[in-house]
């Protein structure tokens, strides 16, 4: 909108309804101020923050990896050493296939 120029006007000049130009009009300044206020409450951009990790120390009291296998009426407990769970993952892919 222009200063000066009446809603009124505007809509004879478009043959729109008044009531219903200054609903639209309300409307779009509403969203212009939810806008606005969207900016103003914005986060400032993140940033990258390095981080020193302490490599991880061997841990020799890890709990064992317990995997429990069941096939019909017999139960078989194996205790794999955490400390070497990789090679548990490759042995129990292995015997799953």
């Amino acid at each position: 909108m222009q200063p000066g120029v009446s809603i009124a006007a505007v809509a004879l000049h478009y043959r729109l309804n008044a009531n219903l130009l200054r609903r639209w009009v309300a409307a779009h300044e509403e969203l212009d101020s939810v806008a606005e206020a969207r900016e103003a409450m914005a986060l400032p951009s993140a940033e990258f923050v390095p981080l020193q990790l302490c490599s991880p120390t061997p841990n020799s009291e890890a709990p064992d990896i317990v995997i429990e296998l069941r096939r019909g009426a017999t139960t078989v407990t194996l205790r794999w050493p955490a400390s070497s769970a990789g090679e548990c993952a490759k042995w129990l892919q292995g015997w799953l296939r």
